[in-house]
């Protein structure tokens, strides 16, 4: 059972046991309707209280039923709030810890409500692209008020109990306790057991004193904040129908615009999101009950931006710091930039002074790898190069102690050639931290060969402690942000060689949703990192076309940012990106040398050009077990690379134009004179997916 029942005097005590957040999926919302039911029959019962078991009220929603016909089966939410309020006798919510979404609709179907003080609560649909469904955008504005209500419901965020019940006039909370709060809930109940009529929230009015302006005032605030989310602005019109209209009109409204935002492609991309956050954590063939290595200190070779942003996601998480480098002022220029950073944060009120001594006094600094031999994870982030690796790891190898877990931060490396410098293989595993580290959400883990599951598992728990969402990638060049990334940028290349400039691209791209189009995210990197791995790879890139734009823009000296002078040109201290006559002439000369024919491109082309390459190449990373899902894909390149969230990333959006749509756009692509034909032949999953009429997702 997933809600159980119990009398304890004359008061009915149903307990919501659907672990971890008691989601009120279709067995519990039965047990609690069935419970309601019982204690109406019992004359020895005056009151009815609900409460949930373990660390939560109720979080809402089952998300193992999310979207199944389960979720809509009798007793719905809808009908279960109905059994609750139309209770002869009076039922109290007994609320802690966690009171979201439908755990919240429900509670306000109640009669009465007890909250214990710390408890979360919030309506956070609008975050899955949605609206409360069950009459969170009718009950709360009644019972909180207009203006708190629509904070609460057009943001998502959660606000503690204690701070809820401090709003004047508020009807949400009859008492809030600091402990004990089903005990002073059956008392309650028992206080209350004789009174009639039973008050309803539904009977209240939501009033405000000026809603025409107000509710304008806040379409112009709301519309602003989230031109790509529908969602806000219909969650603010819903909360409009509880001033204006009658309780029972304001509800159907309510569910017509559930039932429409459910269809919009947000929706179904947030919804994807949430879903592949989740899963991203687990690996198949990797229990979840593998045992995990403990991590209590950690090494970082490397006081540069990657080793100093590295070493905060540590710091912050409360867990001791030794930086190695080679040279003192190196060390002294990696501690000064740490403290910067928090510095800055200190500053804007982010973060706490006693908080920034805290971080800081868990650092510790050493020029020599001895310093390191107590280290249970030791993380290297110097020059990408193999030859500094193999340096790195062999002495890494000589002073770790048994059993420390050996990471590489390498972003192209061959993470099994690094392992083999080792006597210890199975201990080393790729830590891919993205720039900023210290900010960007993404960690790909890169399982080697022989790396042991429970350093596979480990990784994975400490990417979740230090707050990054972490992806497995199999060993490849580039893993899967890299090797995708290059051909996304090799498309970028084709492009100007057919007649784009970087900025119309750019703009594109941007319009799109992305973050930054290639050639300014070039331009952050630097243009010569890029240049340094072609050069590399010249070999293997032999048999592959390329255009040869980037390569010219390099042999000019135009490295990005960090020279003043890239696919744009910037001035001295300030990041404006300005398209460069420089550049324009240095693709006509180019294209006049390869033979190529200016055309017009669309912005479409070039989205979907773009975004397909991705695609393709994904697929095919998927078909050699490189990635272990798409969804994990889309992790990547949502938290990584800047993909537009409301988009889903690339294999989301590609399953929303339709699979067979992708396909038919890449055999047009392949006619292009100037692009790889041979690039646009479907991968091999792709193929079949098409075949199979499936999606990836």
């Amino acid at each position: 059972m997933t809600a159980h029942y119990e009398v304890r005097g004359s008061v009915a005590v149903i307990t919501l046991d659907n672990p971890p957040v008691n989601g009120l999926g279709f067995a519990t919302r039965a047990a609690c309707a069935a419970g309601v039911e019982r204690a109406e029959a019992d004359p020895a019962v005056t009151a009815v209280v609900i409460t949930g078991a373990g660390k939560a009220f109720s979080g809402g929603a089952d998300i193992k039923e999310f979207g199944s016909p389960k979720a809509l089966a009798e007793p719905n939410l809808l009908s279960l709030i109905a059994v609750v309020e139309n209770c002869s006798k009076p039922v109290v919510a007994a609320i802690h810890s966690v009171c979201m979404g439908g755990g919240l609709e429900l509670s306000l179907g109640c009669h009465y409500r007890v909250a214990q003080t710390g408890t979360k609560v919030a309506l956070p649909e609008v975050k899955l692209g949605l609206l409360p469904g069950a009459g969170g955008t009718q009950r709360l504005p009644r019972a909180l008020g207009v203006e708190p209500a629509l904070n609460m419901i057009v943001s998502g965020e959660p606000v503690e109990a204690q701070m809820l019940a401090m709003v004047p006039g508020q009807k949400l909370f009859d008492k809030v306790v600091d402990a004990d709060v089903l005990g002073a809930a059956i008392q309650f109940a028992q206080e209350v057991s004789d009174k009639r009529p039973l008050p309803k929230v539904r009977d209240l009015k939501a009033r405000h004193p000026n809603p025409d302006a107000y509710f304008q005032f806040a379409r112009n605030m709301v519309g602003g904040m989230s031109k790509n989310y529908p969602a806000p602005l219909r969650c603010l019109e819903a909360v409009a129908g509880a001033v204006k209209l009658k309780f029972d009109d304001g509800m159907r409204a309510e569910r017509e615009g559930f039932a429409a935002l459910m269809l919009t492609p947000e929706s179904k991309a947030l919804r994807h999101l949430f879903f592949a956050e989740r899963v991203a954590s687990k690996i198949a063939d990797v229990p979840e009950d593998t045992p995990l290595r403990t991590i209590a200190k950690v090494g970082v070779i490397g006081a540069g931006t990657m080793g100093g942003g590295i070493s905060m996601n540590f710091l912050n998480a409360g867990l001791p710091v030794t930086i190695l480098e080679t040279k003192q002022e190196a060390l002294d220029r990696g501690v000064a930039t740490i403290k910067k950073n928090y510095e800055a944060q200190v500053k804007k009120g982010k973060l706490k002074e006693d908080k920034y001594a805290a971080r800081m006094a868990l650092l510790s600094t050493t020029l020599s790898y001895d310093d390191l031999k107590d280290c249970d994870l030791i993380i290297e982030a110097v020059f990408e190069e193999i030859g500094v690796k193999e340096a790195v790891f062999k002495q890494l190898d000589a002073v770790a102690k048994p059993g420390a877990i050996l990471a590489s931060n390498t972003s192209t490396l061959d993470v099994d050639k690094i392992a083999s410098f080792t006597q210890r293989p199975q201990d080393v595993v790729g830590m891919h931290f993205f720039s900023p580290a210290n900010v960007m959400k993404l960690l790909e883990v890169v399982r080697g060969k022989e790396t042991a599951k429970d350093v596979l598992a480990t990784v994975m728990a400490i990417g979740k402690k230090i707050k990054k969402t972490a992806v497995v990638s199999g060993v490849c060049d580039g893993f899967i942000g890299n090797r995708m990334i290059e051909q996304y940028s090799r498309q970028a290349g084709f492009l100007l060689d057919e007649g784009c400039s970087p900025s119309q691209v750019d703009k594109a791209v941007e319009k799109f949703g992305f973050a930054m189009g290639p050639f300014r995210m070039g331009d952050l990197a630097g243009n010569d990192i890029g240049w340094a791995i072609r050069k590399r790879r010249a070999v293997e890139r032999a048999t592959m076309k390329y255009s040869a734009s980037a390569d010219r823009l390099c042999e000019l000296g135009r490295f990005g940012q960090k020279t003043g002078a890239g696919w744009y040109d910037y001035l001295p201290g300030k990041r404006d990106a300005i398209p460069s006559p420089v550049v324009d002439e240095m693709l006509a000369k180019h294209r006049e040398a390869i033979g190529a024919k200016k055309r017009d491109i669309s912005d479409e082309e070039i989205v979907h050009r773009l975004v397909f390459a991705l695609v393709n190449e994904a697929a095919h990373l998927l078909e050699e077990g490189i990635a272990q899902r798409a969804s994990d894909v889309d992790m990547v390149y949502l938290t990584g690379y800047g993909f537009p969230i409301w988009r889903g990333g690339p294999m989301c959006y590609a399953d929303t134009v339709g699979l067979f749509n992708v396909v038919q756009a890449m055999k047009r692509f392949a006619q292009n004179p100037m692009d790889d034909g041979e690039f646009w032949k479907p991968a091999p999953l792709l193929a079949r997916l098409v075949a199979e009429g499936k999606s990836f997702t």
